[in-house]
C-alpha cells in the first residue's frame, strides 16, 4: 500500500514521511527519540510531522552520509532558532564548520588506502615481526593497536 504525501499536505503520517524521505519508519522514530525531529500526537496517539520535517530528515541523512556523528548533527540542529528546519544558508555554514573534520578523515582514509597493502602485501600477516614494515616491533613500543593506521597523516606540504 502506497502512502503518497500530497504536495499541499501540511502534515505527514510516519508512513508518508518515511516513504517520501526514503527512510524506514523505525529511523524516524529513532530520530525523534534522539531529539533530531519532533512530531505532535493526534487524539489517537498517532504521530504527525510538519511538512518541513522532510527537509530536516534530508539534512540529517546528508550529514550522516558525510560520516558526521548524530551528536554533532543534534548539536547543530539545536542551535537553530525555535528548532526550525535548516535552510540553504544554515547548510552552507554548517558544512564549512565540518570541512576541516572531513578533510582530516579524507587524509586518514587516503593513508589507510595507501598503506593497506603494506601489512598484507607479502602475505605473512606478521606485522609484529615483519622486518620490512615493523622491524624489531618498534610500533609495539608506541602502544597497543594498529599504530600506523591510528596516526593522522600530515597535510600535503607539511
Amino acid at each position: 500500500m502506497s502512502t503518497h504525501l500530497s504536495w499541499n499536505a501540511k502534515e505527514a503520517t510516519v508512513g508518508e514521511l518515511a516513504e517520501r524521505a526514503g527512510v524506514a519508519t523505525s529511523a524516524l522514530r529513532f530520530y525523534e527519540r534522539e531529539g533530531l525531529i519532533r512530531s505532535r500526537r493526534t487524539s489517537g496517539n498517532q504521530r504527525r510531522y510538519s511538512r518541513d520535517t522532510l527537509r530536516r530528515v534530508a539534512f540529517i541523512r546528508a550529514s550522516q552520509r558525510l560520516g558526521i556523528p548524530l551528536a554533532a548533527i543534534r548539536e547543530v540542529l539545536s542551535l537553530l532558532p525555535d528548532n526550525r528546519t535548516p535552510n540553504r544558508e544554515d547548510w552552507a555554514r554548517v558544512s564549512e564548520c565540518w570541512r576541516g573534520d572531513l578533510d582530516q578523515r579524507i587524509r586518514l582514509l587516503q593513508q589507510l588506502r595507501d598503506n593497506l597493502t603494506d601489512c598484507i602485501g607479502c602475505g605473512c600477516l606478521s606485522i609484529d615481526v615483519c622486518v620490512l614494515a615493523n622491524p624489531y616491533d618498534q610500533l609495539g613500543d608506541e602502544g597497543p593497536g594498529a599504530r600506523r593506521l591510528a596516526q593522522p597523516c600530515a597535510p600535503d606540504g607539511e
